[in-house]
């Protein structure tokens, strides 16, 4: 085999990074999001209120988005496969060890060295497969990668509410912890170590350079605009779900509240659809279609008919993916050079927006009403969709 040549479609190797990559996001995203489902039950536990507990899961893309500031200057100074075992194996213990913390306040300072830690995952995994797999197959790739994190985002609350209620939720935190544990020791056995990046000293100047022209650069600065309103309107939407369908007029159980998390697999086919569709037609002219695909979706939430409801999730999770796929795809094909750190300050924008929308629309929740909790997320909505409208956004050739 000729060592030189990027993994392609047909490729053992290819077919062990699409695994490995997958089963990264799994495990990331069913921890990030842990605690999500669980917020009642906390609630209930540590007798706090809503937007406090909510602390759990912002806590942990607090950290996240702390983590990528760090690594989108420290990235290229490690191996990209001993960086994200490390992410792995140190957030799988940091879930195990919350399983035992009778504090919410140290709790919440464990998520946010959990999602520090966990970043180095996100902060070089697009990098990675734009550097080590052929262009052709690099949109089937980042796909596979995207589908990780929305099945895990599911399986992992689906999972953690139906464990919580049986056994608890610190067992469910425990034995989502030892999953993920498991996942770490399949990736470090499998997954390929790079062959067209060497690590690197930092060189911070060249750093700062690179952040500033991404900062500074219009069609960058609205992805990353884009990223952070849309992840926190879509964190906010699941965070508070759970509190509007356990009270009237729909007063549902635990365990039916946990399959509604199953609108995650409309994630996955969001993401597929998208790699379909950007043979096709302008990214662009698919960004815009999702985010406003978004609006619809998220204007059914409203109602107090619970099919319309089911119906609106479903399209508003579809729409989500299918808009996060697209701008984190624009995002690494624009940056010809410094990926790592242009990915990076995708993903610190996009952690930034859910904690502080995730947490933020917690309070106005506690305040108000859902209708005015759902105004809210529609003008972040329809200010992403206003993002998308302006002439700097040109289609990127193919790389």
């Amino acid at each position: 085999m000729n060592t030189t040549e990027k993994a392609d479609r047909q490729s053992k190797r290819f077919r062990y990074i699409k695994l490995c990559i997958f089963f990264s996001g799994l495990s990331v995203f069913a921890q990030l999001y842990l605690f999500q489902p669980l917020l009642p039950m906390v609630t209930e536990h540590f007798h706090t209120s809503v937007g406090d507990s909510s602390l759990l899961v912002s806590s942990a893309t607090i950290g996240m988005a702390l983590g990528l500031f760090y690594f989108a200057f420290k990235a290229d100074s490690y191996s990209r496969k001993k960086l994200m075992m490390f992410s792995l194996f140190s957030s799988a213990i940091l879930t195990i060890i919350s399983a035992w913390i009778p504090s919410l306040t140290l709790l919440i300072f464990i998520g946010v060295l959990k999602g520090f830690v966990i970043s180095g995952v996100s902060a070089v995994a697009l990098a990675y497969l734009t550097e080590e797999v052929e262009a052709g197959v690099v949109a089937l790739a980042i796909s596979m990668y995207l589908s990780g994190n929305t099945i895990g985002g599911m399986s992992g609350r689906i999972l953690a509410t139906i464990l919580a209620a049986e056994f608890g939720w610190q067992n469910a935190v425990l034995i989502i912890g030892l999953e993920s544990l498991v996942l770490g020791i399949i990736f470090w056995n499998f997954f390929p170590e790079s062959r067209f990046f060497n690590p690197q000293k930092t060189d911070y100047s060249l750093k700062m350079k690179q952040m500033k022209r991404f900062l500074t650069d219009s069609y960058m600065l609205r992805l990353y605009i884009i990223a952070a309103l849309l992840m926190g309107s879509f964190v906010s939407v699941y965070n508070y779900l759970t509190f509007r369908l356990e009270s009237t007029p729909f007063s549902l159980s635990h365990f039916f509240i946990a399959f509604i998390f199953l609108m995650y697999t409309f994630g996955v086919f969001g993401t597929m659809i998208t790699s379909r569709l950007s043979k096709k037609f302008n990214q662009n002219t698919i960004l815009k279609g999702a985010i406003l695909s978004m609006l619809f979706g998220i204007i059914f939430l409203i109602s107090e008919n619970l099919y319309l409801v089911i119906f609106g999730l479903g399209l508003f999770t579809l729409s989500f993916f299918a808009a996060h796929t697209m701008a984190s795809q624009m995002t690494a094909l624009r940056a010809k050079d410094g990926k790592s750190s242009a990915t990076s300050i995708y993903w610190l924008f996009y952690y930034f927006g859910s904690s502080i929308l995730g947490s933020g629309t917690g309070y106005i929740l506690h305040a108000t009403s859902w209708t005015s909790f759902i105004i809210i997320l529609i003008i972040a909505i329809l200010t992403a969709l206003i993002l998308t409208l302006n002439t700097s956004f040109q289609r990127l050739k193919k790389a």
